[in-house]
């Protein structure tokens, strides 16, 4: 017997291929310079949301001045479970177009397959997460005599472009445990990420007239392009996979006299970071002495591995693990090659595992969501926020 009837699974389906269709595109550029949302149109997609949990009855609904949607269900009457907090984030990343996305339905081997036409990604990170989450509160309004604890959601702006915890309104959020639904794989828990660093190399060069510059030229582009090439070609994100780390150059610029390049450093060990800075750092130097020409690195902070401080809080995961089992999931732990709010939010004081959605092959054209998987998901939230205290 199926735990989710054909009436939530429909019902599931409809609100992500509604949700989807939300333009949602996220900038980088903008973000990195203090705004928040960094685009206006995440604004539309979280006053929609905001009505919708309205409509559902939930308590204290908000969207706060930097686009967080908060709300609240307060726990059924003498529910054991302690209260816990679901996230998801609103935006879609900006390297592959998330604007009139066109979702395409095709049954495969009993289940449904979402995909788009091919112009666009699909947006299942995070609209998938988004559908679950507001699914499993739709499933409690609609059964008041099952028993659930208190349930927190907060849906964050900006996660694609690292800034998705900047504002999070923590003077809402009561929960002292949470969790992203911002993952893939049918399964998949999520407890370690990367270490991650944002690393600016910028080249000083010397401008001279092409046709005279013998001896006077230093060329701060060439410079750029050589230390790019420098970097381990072994150690890209291309080349890796697993708990291997990387360098990723991310954009280059400049002109011959100043040249920026951006690079994202990722290792799943302090020290592995250590030496990927000192390294960055190394190269940039040789390059620019052999041209003659001057460097400035600036490493900054991205997020760090959540690994060691959900160690501390072993229930978190535990009250997972057992939904899943509950749900007819063997769950299994690969790590995070990224990172996801979880990741700061665990870094300010409040665990936060990350689990599936069913998405598959994000942040490009080819991205695709089982239908049946993203049911498991929503069984396994219900469950989550059904479990009672050992």
């Amino acid at each position: 017997m199926n735990f989710i009837s054909d009436g939530q699974k429909n019902a599931l389906l409809e609100r992500f291929l509604r949700y989807v269709q939300v333009w949602t595109t996220s900038d980088s550029s903008r973000a990195d310079d203090g705004y928040q949302p960094s685009t206006d149109r995440q604004f539309i997609f979280a006053s929609m949301l905001k009505k919708e949990l309205e409509d559902l009855g939930l308590s204290d609904v908000s969207v706060t001045d930097k686009c967080y949607v908060y709300a609240r269900l307060p726990a059924s009457k003498g529910a054991k479970a302690e209260p816990l907090c679901l996230l998801a984030h609103l935006d879609t990343v900006e390297e592959c177009s998330g604007q009139n996305v066109k979702p395409v339905l095709t049954k495969k081997d009993g289940d449904t397959i979402i995909s788009t036409d091919g112009t666009t990604l699909l947006g299942a990170d995070d609209k998938a997460g988004i559908a679950e989450i507001m699914e499993t509160l739709a499933f409690f309004k609609a059964n008041p005599a099952a028993e659930h604890g208190e349930i927190e959601i907060c849906f964050s702006p900006d996660e694609e472009t690292g800034h998705g915890m900047d504002n999070v309104p923590l003077n809402l959020i009561k929960s002292r445990q949470a969790y992203t639904v911002d993952g893939g794989n049918c399964g998949e828990i999520e407890t370690e990420c990367f270490n991650a660093f944002k690393t600016e190399v910028t080249f000083y060069g010397v401008s001279s007239h092409t046709g005279t510059a013998r001896g006077k030229m230093v060329n701060a582009a060439v410079m750029a392009a050589n230390f790019v090439a420098s970097l381990p070609r072994h150690q890209a994100p291309e080349t890796t996979e697993g708990f291997e780390g990387f360098f990723a150059p991310m954009e280059i610029s400049g002109t011959i006299e100043t040249a920026k390049v951006t690079v994202f450093l990722r290792d799943f060990t302090e020290k592995g970071m250590q030496e990927r800075k000192l390294l960055a750092e190394t190269l940039a130097k040789t390059v620019a002495q052999s041209f003659g020409g001057k460097v400035e690195v600036k490493h900054t902070f991205q997020y760090a591995n959540m690994k060691e401080k959900l160690k501390n809080s072993p229930q978190t995961v535990e009250r997972l693990v057992e939904a899943c089992r509950a749900s007819g999931i063997e769950p299994v732990f690969p790590p995070i090659r990224g990172g996801t709010d979880g990741s700061k939010l665990t870094e300010k004081g409040i665990p936060t595992p990350n689990i599936f959605t069913g998405g598959h092959d994000f942040h490009s054209r080819s991205e695709w969501a089982s239908l049946n998987e993203m049911c498991k998901a929503l069984e396994v939230l219900i469950r989550l926020c059904s479990a009672q205290d050992a």
